[in-house]
């Protein structure tokens, strides 16, 4: 599996963004907000997913590793493929969408592309308990919360199977000025 992606943005097109890597260019489906965060000829770095089906080979990118993991969590939904998983991303950053997950909020992502309401439902009774306690958020900000979500420690729990709950728990009173795999090796002792 392709686990990562790292090169330089060489085109744009169709919420996709092909990542030139050595001479090798990756087409990548990536969300709306990362499709519009990046320019011509930025080094990017997607966590991606790689979609094999009997016809065709896709890969999804994701900015950060919790997005990866909001998607991968979403497409265990009956329903919901990659494509709707990445419009549900597309809505708002991975958090909020969490955040609405979590508080039960099935209008809101019903809102996406290719979802409809039963389907949103479904999402909310399959992933609400798995995504974490819901936080006040407000769909067109970011998420009112202290969490830091380009936190690699806190990805890298999120990757190791611990809920965000459980992540930021365990990071807690652990220095932020330790290195990453500190941090981490820290809160798996704790």
């Amino acid at each position: 599996m392709i686990a990562h992606i790292f090169g330089n943005v060489a085109e744009k097109f169709g919420g996709a963004i092909i990542v030139d890597v050595k001479g090798v260019g990756y087409e990548i489906n990536v969300a709306a907000n990362d499709y519009d965060a990046v320019k011509y000829g930025d080094d990017v770095k997607f966590y991606t997913y790689h979609h094999i089906r009997e016809q065709s080979q896709e890969l999804f990118g994701f900015s950060t590793l919790a997005a990866k993991k909001l998607f991968e969590m979403l497409i265990t939904v009956q329903g919901v493929g990659p494509k709707a998983a990445l419009s549900i991303l597309s809505l708002d950053v991975a958090e909020n969408v969490r955040n609405a997950i979590a508080n039960a909020d099935s209008a809101y992502l019903a809102k996406a592309s290719g979802v409809g309401k039963k389907t949103a439902e479904r999402v909310v009774v399959d992933l609400s308990d798995k995504v974490g306690l819901p936080i006040v958020y407000k769909h067109s900000s970011p998420a009112q919360t202290d969490l830091n979500m380009t936190d690699e420690a806190l990805e890298a729990l999120i990757a190791l199977g611990y809920g965000l709950t459980d992540a930021t728990k365990a990071l807690e009173g652990i220095s932020p000025e330790l290195s990453t795999s500190e941090r981490v090796r820290e809160a798996l002792r704790g």
